[in-house]
């Protein structure tokens, strides 16, 4: 009788764990769900629009062109200057998406009905922040080809490298620019202000990108960069986690 009632307590304990384990991925799965949709639902805009990523493309690639002209020079003076030329327009290009997306948010009070909608705070940030990494992304896309082919960059040799230490950066734009998007986001001059305070905020991991890039052009390989890469992660992890944490007080005030 012992044994017996031992086992049905087993069997009792395992089956409320198997049901918490399985509540469990059901709340993360419609978690991530949420953040999907969120992104979705920018990326599915921007596909119809093309407003984001044509406007900070061409911009990015304008300022590319014009400083590739400007230091036109010797092979190996070009590369020493082809991190600055890289990083600069995707930083005024991220400003141009993240102004964009939440001006888009504000018109016609989109932004209230994702404030009065039954999803977590966190999940609206992240999916936002996804949509920024996209867009980010594609203008990087649209860029390292133009500073590659201007700057005599052998973009072939350096390609992985050079997408890990551009992965790092972006995540660190979109997560401080999404936190700090949404705070400006009800203010009157928000575009002044929005560049005001990011600028500032996005200098350690945009120095960061720029020096890691520059030792890459330079021969680095992974061990060289490991250290900058790892100063940049942990800008990242803040970042996100920041953004998770005060997203929804921001946006509540």
């Amino acid at each position: 009788m012992v044994v017996l009632a031992d086992e049905t307590h087993g069997a009792m304990l395992f089956c409320a764990f198997r049901t918490e384990v399985w509540d469990d991925a059901i709340i993360l799965a419609s978690y991530v769900g949420t953040v999907l949709t969120i992104c979705g639902k920018d990326l599915r805009i921007e596909l119809r629009t093309r407003e984001i990523v044509t406007t900070a493309g061409f911009f990015a690639a304008l300022v590319t062109i014009m400083a590739a002209i400007s230091f036109q020079s010797a092979d190996d003076v070009s590369q020493r200057l082809a991190p600055g030329s890289l990083w600069l327009p995707i930083a005024f290009a991220s400003i141009l998406a993240l102004s964009r997306t939440w001006q888009r948010e504000r018109e016609e009070s989109a932004l209230t009905a994702l404030l009065v909608a039954p999803i977590p705070r966190s999940a609206l940030f992240l999916g936002k922040a996804l949509g920024i990494f996209v867009f980010v992304s594609a203008v990087e896309f649209v860029v390292v080809p133009i500073v590659a082919l201007m700057f005599h960059v052998d973009l072939f040799s350096v390609i992985g490298r050079l997408a890990v230490i551009l992965a790092v950066g972006t995540i660190g734009i979109a997560g401080m620019g999404t936190l700090f998007g949404a705070m400006t986001a009800r203010t009157r001059a928000r575009d002044l202000v929005l560049a005001s305070v990011l600028f500032p905020l996005l200098s350690p991991i945009l120095l960061l990108c720029v020096v890691a890039t520059k030792e890459l052009l330079s021969g680095a390989g992974f061990d060289e960069l490991a250290g900058f890469l790892g100063i940049a992660a942990i800008f990242d992890f803040l970042a996100v986690m920041g953004g998770v944490t005060l997203f929804g007080a921001l946006l509540d005030d």
